[in-house]
């Protein structure tokens, strides 16, 4: 095939002759399709405007490397023509044109030229139907390419799917697990009221942290040797299983302690000395009660404590305070035991600062408290500490483990029962 430079007044001459041109040096129907839209596109608008346009078709210089050149010039342009996104990229051909190199595939017989030669023109129709046949049997193998690709994605997302049920079983599992776990390990670490003849006592707990109910908050009850139910509570500094290893230090210390013998003033000081050498970092704040369940005779010894409160059976409510410093604070021990009785029908409440402290101001909080324990004073003794800590927990400006404690002593037909 020899070089052809022609000059094309209208778009469909123009089509038609670079179609034949294509077609006779060998050009794969899709290239020859993309190339005559890419030259369209480009003399379109000069054709329109009455100018015309040129068109040289080379073939390549090597037969091993057989290629065909096309270049479309615009004499009658003013500038450049844009040759982004068209169907087959194209360099510039200064001063206003482009040129394609397009491939040609090899001769079937090596000895034969890359090029065919030169014989009757095709019909424009068969070519456009060769393009079109092949574009079709290019978007039947897309469309098959696609239906794969969506049934290996479906089989995939129900393999994810089946995975994620499972997943979530297991995650089901391990939560129930790990919340059995907890409960034990947190009866283990909170020991039942004690039964004492004439005195009723419940708990309740909440942790700072749902996941972690384990912290820094405990308390310990029991009955000595002569009967006198001694109360416990501590409130270590820090939260999760550090803090309660600190707070069962100091509740076992003080138990045995309590066992052995030693006077309730001396107990808060005799821990502080016990574990100085064992927990360099503990801190904590105790206070140890005792209450004698046939008389009602209570006394108590704190160690920067909260308060304990007092609630009358006739609603009268009034503090047990007693200066003294914790276990890990300078001088730790209790300075004076405060002495008092619990009448039938009395409530008495021991809590950790979370429940009073919640709030900005801790004088507002004690308010409230008494307000609360006034209120549910009357209630089954499991449900008092239930109820004050709910009502005291409507707002809550920053978490922290929360202890509220209820001793009350029964009434006398209810003891004689």
């Amino acid at each position: 095939m020899r070089p052809q430079c022609t000059t094309h007044h209208s778009l469909d001459e123009l089509r038609t002759t670079l179609r034949r041109l294509a077609h006779r040096a060998g050009v794969e129907p899709d290239l020859r399709s993309r190339l005559v839209l890419s030259a369209s596109r480009l003399a379109a608008g000069e054709l329109a405007a009455g100018r015309p346009v040129s068109l040289e078709v080379l073939p390549s210089p090597r037969v091993e490397a057989a290629s065909l050149t096309v270049r479309l010039r615009l004499p009658g342009a003013d500038a450049p023509p844009p040759l982004s996104g068209l169907p087959l990229p194209a360099l510039d051909a200064p001063p206003a044109g482009a040129a394609w190199t397009v491939p040609l595939p090899a001769p079937v017989d090596a000895a034969a030229p890359a090029w065919s030669a030169d014989g009757a023109a095709p019909d424009p129709v068969a070519l456009l139907e060769e393009e079109a046949a092949v574009l079709v049997e290019r978007l039947d193998a897309l469309t098959r390419e696609h239906r794969r690709l969506k049934d290996e994605l479906s089989e995939t997302n129900s393999g994810v799917l089946a995975l994620y049920v499972q997943l979530e079983e297991r995650d089901e599992q391990l939560r129930k697990a790990h919340g059995r776990m907890l409960h034990r390990l947190e009866d283990a670490l909170r020991p039942p009221p004690v039964r004492a003849p004439g005195l009723e006592l419940a708990v309740r707990y909440e942790p700072a942290e749902r996941h972690a109910p384990t912290g820094g908050d405990l308390y310990d009850w029991f009955r000595l040797p002569d009967g006198t139910v001694h109360v416990t509570l501590v409130d270590a500094l820090g939260h999760g299983l550090a803090s309660t290893r600190s707070a069962l230090n100091v509740t076992h210390a003080v138990r045995t302690l309590a066992l052995e013998g030693h006077d309730l003033r001396t107990l808060v000081a005799r821990a502080a000395e016990a574990l100085a050498d064992f927990d360099h970092e503990l801190m904590a704040t105790v206070q140890v009660v005792r209450i004698d369940p046939e008389t009602g005779d209570l006394r108590l010894a704190n160690g920067s404590h909260p308060p304990a409160l007092l609630v009358r059976r006739d609603g009268d409510t009034h503090f047990l305070e007693a200066a003294g410093r914790g276990v890990g604070f300078p001088l730790p021990g209790s300075e004076a035991v405060v002495e008092d009785r619990l009448d039938p029908g009395d409530l008495l409440l021991l809590y950790t600062d979370g429940l009073t402290e919640s709030r900005r101001d801790p004088r507002e909080g004690e308010r409230r408290l008494t307000e609360a324990a006034r209120r549910h004073r009357s209630l089954p003794i499991e449900e008092v500490p239930v109820a004050i800590a709910e009502e005291m927990h409507t707002l809550i400006l920053h978490s922290d483990d929360t202890v509220a404690l209820a001793v009350r002593r029964r009434d006398d037909d209810a003891v004689r029962g």
